[in-house]
């Protein structure tokens, strides 16, 4: 099937590429192929000097398998048809990706490959924009702006528009907004729909404000840069014409990941050849909660006529054993694309299934097993620990302490999210961008310089009267000097300091003028000054930003530094993923995809955390999460352990647990339970049923006395622990029990088996 995929020709392709069915290495050599010999493995197309022997030439090496380079005449018979490499758009979802992709293209056909258009989706439209984007109003020197400049932005809009910050939270707002521009929804649209409804047209009006803010300082976020590309397509034909003869063949990897202005980005640029070729699979679509939409994948029939489609079931990463546990989990959702994982390897061990008594517990076993496991030859790279939320790191990452093993947590605060770092980029950026009131408002006292926020809000106002930038107001401050009193002095110094920078900043290499500018701005002896504990780290990472500015430059010699600023803004968290075989890996599940791992945990396996509270009662978040517990089942190599808590404290509360459905999902043969408690676990492991795991509680309760109890919707209870509660849900299980919600007066809301829990009705 790999074959198959690489070798079809032109027209619309939808290869469903299940989890590691190496499907990078399809997308690679189907471009090389590309690239080499067009398609002609497809084509009727004979050369007119071909002779007699060149057949037999063939012929022989078709039936010898032959691997060796291609003479002269058979590459001349071959690429006839070949493909020029700038006709090929490939789309990839991280820099990683791409790179990685680049790079094994450019191993099977050379040089020629530096001319392919192998990026992300951002880092194409981003290409397209500097490009054209005047023609729909921005300058060409447009910045883009991150998460904390756009809450930056919103803030203010809340603040002018005097809105109460209680009820438009910075971070909601910011989703709404993200969520609409995924839509390819504009202010002024949404405006209209809204009519009517006080509270979305306040939301309409915040939307408005900001995307004006963002025109005035010449700024997008990192939705606009799909969405204005979009609309430079929409309103001039002739530039979408021009992009949609370049590209000839466009390949989206991670299909099922795209929201809808990703979608419509590529089925505008497709429309004039047909020949899209997309890469997924509907059953690891888990980012709907950040706009993705699973039916781009799944109506892809729909979308683009006579699409033929493949099927790469064939898995090169795991154990068959973990292919059917993965298999059956996630054969119980209704919105996918029949597929069955199989693989030549061995069967392999069973899944152990471990049944902690707490979180502690869980994380103590995890780190037990780890030690047993390093003694029998397995690396600390080798082992991943999954969970489904942030919080219950904490727990583990204390055991991990306790046992002594280096560990990473993935995900963390990121290089250029850091303090020292992103004061330095705001600099940059305001020299790139002087219209930008959101760097300079982060520069303009950073180091301390004596212009403090009433200035900076003196400042801001000015501009707004006189509709110029902060910059533009700065540098004429003499005209506002009544405007800006006593500060005028201070702003003028700044305003020079910037200026001699801007004109620096247009004949010295990237790497030298921003060593330049952290002397200048006095930055390093304002950090050696300070008393921060951190100074040090602070230094350091200075120094690698430097560092990553010279390697950049290494590798774009020509590159200038808004080219930069624009890599620094397209970097996501998995490029920042390297190896360290000195650790051991913690990290979400949602970060997990894409990534293998010899050995994997699966932790916290409890309804409530994994499916999440919200998924449980709502069939389209759940199937999400059964997709996500597929990811993670996937990721393991050889060994995988799934764990669950009966009691756990997250957020400082205290609950009984009760386990996740997806392992009720779990074949029986495919697994083994594991007891808690001895000294030497190792020798009391035993295998014992699932449904034998869940009647054991503790503490123990007589259960003849709860298996008789019927519960009601409404019905008064008693538990010993958090008191008098009412019954809100109860649903039906698999195992012939009743699962309860119960909202207590004291405890919030709580869910608890039939069976096992400690409750009493009460009249």
């Amino acid at each position: 099937m790999q074959r198959r995929a690489v070798l079809a020709g032109d027209g619309p392709i939808l290869i469903l590429a299940g989890a590691g069915s190496g499907k990078t290495t399809v997308m690679v050599n189907r471009i090389s192929r590309l690239i080499q010999f067009g398609n002609v493995y497809n084509s009727d197309y004979t050369p007119e000097d071909l002779t007699l022997e060149d057949i037999r030439v063939m012929e022989d090496m078709v039936q010898n398998s032959q691997n060796d380079p291609l003479d002269d005449r058979i590459k001349y018979l071959l690429e006839e048809k070949g493909v020029y490499p700038g006709s090929i758009l490939a789309i990839t979802f991280t820099n990683k990706a791409a790179k990685e992709m680049k790079e094994r293209v450019m191993s099977l056909i050379g040089e020629r490959a530096s001319d392919i258009w192998i990026s992300t989706f951002h880092s194409a439209c981003v290409r397209i924009l500097r490009r054209d984007i005047e023609k729909i109003g921005y300058s060409r020197n447009f910045v883009i702006y991150d998460d904390s400049d756009q809450k930056s932005i919103i803030k203010d809009c809340i603040k002018e528009l005097e809105y109460n910050e209680k009820y438009f939270d910075v971070k909601s707002v910011k989703s709404h907004i993200g969520n609409l521009k995924d839509k390819l929804k504009k202010p002024e649209e949404y405006e209209k729909e809204v009519r009517g409804k006080y509270r979305d047209e306040q939301m309409a009006k915040l939307y408005k404000l900001y995307q004006q803010k963002l025109k005035q300082n010449n700024a997008l976020d990192f939705d606009d840069i799909i969405n204005m590309t979009v609309e430079l397509f929409t309103l001039r034909p002739d530039i979408l014409d021009y992009y949609q003869r370049k590209f000839k063949y466009i390949m989206v990897d991670e299909y099922q990941d795209t929201n809808y202005a990703q979608y419509m980005f590529v089925k505008l640029l497709s429309k004039k050849h047909r020949n899209i070729c997309v890469v997924g699979d509907d059953d690891q679509s888990i980012y709907g909660w950040r706009g993705a939409d699973i039916r781009n994948i799944l109506d892809f029939e729909k979308d683009f006529e006579n699409a033929l489609t493949i099927k790469l079931e064939q898995n090169y990463r795991s154990t068959q054993v973990i292919l059917d546990a993965a298999n059956k989990v996630i054969g119980n959702n209704h919105s996918r694309k029949p597929k069955n994982l199989w693989t030549s390897k061995e069967s392999g061990n069973k899944i152990r299934i471990y049944k902690a008594v707490d979180e502690r517990d869980e994380a103590q076993f995890i780190c037990r097993t780890i030690a047993q496991l390093r003694e029998n030859g397995y690396k600390n790279s080798d082992f991943a620990i999954l969970y489904r939320m942030n919080a219950q790191s904490r727990v583990l990452e204390e055991a991990l302490m306790q046992y002594a093993i280096p560990y990473r947590i993935y995900g963390g605060l990121r290089f250029y999210d850091r303090k020292e770092i992103k004061d330095i980029v705001s600099y940059l950026r305001l020299i790139v961008n002087p219209n930008d009131d959101v760097s300079l408002k982060r520069a303009i006292n950073e180091p301390k310089r004596g212009i403090g926020q009433t200035t900076v809000a003196n400042l801001e106002q000015t501009a707004i009267r006189h509709g110029d930038s902060m910059f533009g107001i700065i540098l004429d401050a003499e005209k506002y000097r009544d405007d800006l009193s006593r500060a005028t002095g201070k702003l003028k110094e700044f305003g020079s300091l910037m200026s001699n920078l801007i004109a620096m900043s247009q004949v010295m290499p990237v790497t030298e003028f921003i060593e330049n500018l952290i002397e200048q701005i006095g930055y390093m002896d304002y950090i050696q000054k300070s008393k921060d504990e951190k100074g040090e780290s602070r230094i350091e990472n200075i120094k690698e930003f430097v560092s990553a500015a010279s390697e950049f430059e290494k590798e774009n010699p020509d590159a200038q530094l808004i080219d930069f600023l624009e890599n620094i803004a397209l970097v996501s968290d998995l490029d920042n993923l390297g190896e360290d075989d000195a650790a051991i890996t913690l990290m979400t599940l949602h970060s997990a995809k894409g990534l293998e791992f010899p050995v994997v945990f699966m932790t916290g396996l409890e309804d409530g955390i994994f499916p999440s509270s919200r998924a449980i009662y709502e069939d389209g978040r759940l199937e999400e999460e059964r997709r996500l517990c597929y990811v993670g089942i996937t990721r393991a190599q050889k060994l995988l352990y799934i764990s669950y808590a009966l009691n756990r404290t997250l957020y400082g509360t205290f609950q009984s647990c009760i386990p996740s459905r997806f392992i009720d999902e779990l074949p029986d043969d495919c697994i083994m339970f594991t007891l808690p408690g001895s000294k030497n676990e190792k020798k009391e492991e035993r295998v014992v049923s699932k449904q034998i795991s869940k009647k054991a509680v503790a503490p123990e309760i007589p259960q003849q006395n709860h298996i008789k109890q019927r519960f009601s919707l409404g019905d008064r209870v008693m538990h010993k622990r958090f008191g008098q509660g009412t019954v809100v849900s109860v649903q039906k299980r698999n195992d012939d029990d009743t699962e309860l919600a119960i909202a207590f007066e004291q405890g919030g809301i709580r869910k608890f088996l039939a069976s096992l829990a400690p409750l009493k009705k009460i009249d």
